[in-house]
């Protein structure tokens, strides 16, 4: 097949990477695969002036970087940052929109562009900023929608009463997310990742946090994130942060802990869960995009409702108070489940969803 990914932005964002893995194995199988995306937005001056008064980071200059040029994923950029139309496509078997602009971006194509797939990786209207009506409006245009989680496989059906839709879960590169077998550490560890955004939840993780130190005075705290620390979003006391910790070390900081935390309020998949667990690192999250796929409560980790900071804290110290063998089982569920599920799966359910597209067109 001929096949063309329509992306809104090419960076090193998780969503990119899933997208660049995907299409880097179509190419190993065979298939001719384009990526095309706007150059990148430069930020504002309102941005940069919002940043001095509210004292935010400094709003980031684009990178060129991005996770195509890693995978070795042939890259169109457009000159200018702007929607993508036909002129800047070549003719294809299947054309696939990978966020809800790039859907708009492509619904008046002509037929040799392509079938129409969508890919969708998240419920976006729940980002700050982002329509949520328009958002909707696209997953009920006539296009073979492909999902990374059972969740969002609902929501597209629920919000277009569209039955047919392909799954092609997330997974791990098990070369990179794995960890020997291990015990617990000398002084207990929670882990968690950092995110300012609101529907990431990290309000909700704090407050666990800080419930969990009440019953472990030595409780170690470690994180890491993409972004700096807020004021209105700071990290737990007495934890240690890394910002933007280079690939190689992630695993590392998986494996250092002995619950990892989660507790986004909506998200599509979320693989920080799938691959703290995939280092042996056992689960304790909300119930949210993939956690459910993921996580067999009371075997591999815990499932709590969406901000209950309270049983999210005790389910932390269930895990933390767990007789070595009895964390050592779970360590070991957490690593089976996450290693159960490979690229080379998704991967394959991705193709037949885009063949699907073709038969539908």
């Amino acid at each position: 097949m001929r096949i063309t990914f329509v992306v809104a932005a090419a960076d090193l964002s998780g969503g990119c990477r899933v997208i660049a893995i995907h299409a880097r194995r179509l190419r190993e199988r065979g298939h001719e695969v384009r990526v095309v995306a706007p150059a990148p937005r430069r930020p504002t001056m309102r941005e940069y002036a919002r940043a001095i008064v509210k004292r935010h980071p400094w709003p980031r200059r684009p990178s060129t970087q991005s996770h195509f040029d890693v995978q070795g994923v042939p890259l169109t950029r457009l000159r200018e940052h702007r929607p993508i139309t036909e002129h800047d496509l070549p003719d294809a078997d299947v054309i696939v929109a990978t966020w809800w602009e790039t859907a708009k971006w492509i619904r008046d194509l002509p037929r040799r562009k392509g079938a129409k797939a969508y890919f969708v990786q998240g419920w976006e209207r729940f980002i700050e900023g982002q329509p949520g009506d328009d958002v909707d409006a696209t997953l009920s245009l006539p296009y073979h929608k492909i999902v990374i989680s059972r969740f969002l496989g609902d929501v597209v059906r629920r919000v277009s009463g569209d039955e047919d839709v392909t799954l092609a879960r997330n997974a791990i590169d098990g070369s990179q997310f794995d960890a020997p077998p291990r015990g617990r550490q000398s002084r207990p560890t929670l882990g968690f990742v950092y995110s300012p955004s609101h529907w990431k939840g990290f309000d909700v993780t704090r407050e666990a946090i800080a419930r969990v130190r009440r019953e472990v005075p030595e409780l170690a705290v470690i994180g890491f994130g993409a972004e700096h620390e807020l004021p209105s979003q700071p990290l737990p006391p007495e934890s240690t942060f890394e910002l933007r910790p280079p690939q190689s070390r992630i695993p590392e900081l998986y494996a250092s802990a002995d619950v990892w935390m989660s507790s986004s309020r909506i998200e599509g998949f979320g693989l920080p869960a799938l691959e703290a667990m995939a280092c042996r690192t056992p689960l304790v999250a909300t119930r949210y995009g993939g956690t459910p796929d993921l996580v067999t409560p009371g075997e591999s980790g815990y499932l709590v409702d969406v901000d209950d900071a309270e049983t999210l804290a005790m389910r932390a110290l269930d895990v933390l108070s767990m007789r070595e063998r009895e964390w050592s089982r779970m360590s070991e569920a957490a690593h089976r489940a996450a290693h159960s599920h490979t690229w080379a799966d998704a991967s394959c359910a991705f193709e037949s969803g885009l063949r699907r597209a073709i038969e539908k067109a």
